[in-house]
């Protein structure tokens, strides 16, 4: 208990705050006041490299859009300066065309001026080789040409070979009975003869009861024989014939 009631009875921790700022002023007594203003001087050092730090960096990226930019107002310079040498070449080309054309109307109104006396020449000869009352002797004339004309078409159109119109025919002559002689009938069918008939191929075909009929092909000429006239012709032979049928008719 006695050592307590000593620590009760001092009082320096209570005093914590005095001392420690003693002690402050006690290693400022032996260092002097220069350490407080070098560590003063020191920090604004550090934030000056650092501002001069920032302000470099900033102004070398101002450089380089200042250089970029330079660039492209140099390439823009350039392509103006290609427009306009364009521009120029242009309009001095303009420029001779139109000297040119200014030249050229004082010639054009006197070769035009040449063609139009010429047609007027040309106009009153045609005037003096018309002849307004004309002749009998060019209507003679233009007659005999016409007929002449006319009379070599008709001979080169008379030359011409005509077509003819011809007709294939098939013929059935039946005879009375099967007696009766198939190979001289077909003798008599054939011995018809006239002009624009030609006689065929020919068979014999059953009919029935051993009856056969002669089946006879010819060709005619449409003009010169026709199928009445034909029958007529062959129904003559009437011992073998008994009547004569068309099986067929086909034009050629």
């Amino acid at each position: 208990m006695s050592g307590l009631q000593c620590l009760a009875s001092e009082n320096v921790w209570f005093d914590k705050m005095r001392y420690d700022e003693a002690e402050k002023c006690f290693y400022e007594g032996a260092n002097g006041p220069s350490m407080r203003v070098k560590t003063a001087m020191q920090q604004p050092k550090g934030a000056q490299q650092k501002r001069r730090h920032r302000n470099s960096s900033s102004h070398a990226g101002g450089d380089q859009e200042l250089v970029s930019r330079m660039k492209s107002m140099e390439l823009e310079n350039h392509t103006l300066h290609k427009v306009v040498e364009d521009m120029r070449a242009a309009l001095q080309k303009l420029e001779s065309r139109v000297a040119m054309l200014e030249k050229s109307p004082a010639a054009v109104p006197c070769a035009k001026a040449a063609p139009a006396k010429q047609v007027e020449n040309g106009d009153d000869d045609d005037d003096d080789d018309i002849d307004l009352f004309g002749s009998d002797e060019d209507d003679d004339e233009a007659e005999r040409i016409k007929q002449e004309r006319l009379d070599a078409y008709a001979a080169k159109k008379s030359k011409k070979p005509t077509l003819i119109a011809k007709s294939s025919i098939l013929l059935d002559v039946k005879p009375w009975d099967d007696e009766t002689d198939m190979v001289k009938l077909e003798e008599c069918v054939r011995s018809v003869q006239m002009d624009g008939l030609l006689w065929g191929a020919s068979k014999l075909l059953p009919v029935g009861y051993g009856i056969k009929k002669l089946q006879i092909n010819c060709v005619v000429e449409d003009d010169k024989v026709g199928t009445d006239i034909l029958e007529e012709e062959i129904t003559k032979f009437e011992d073998y014939i008994q009547s004569v049928d068309v099986a067929a008719f086909n034009k050629i």
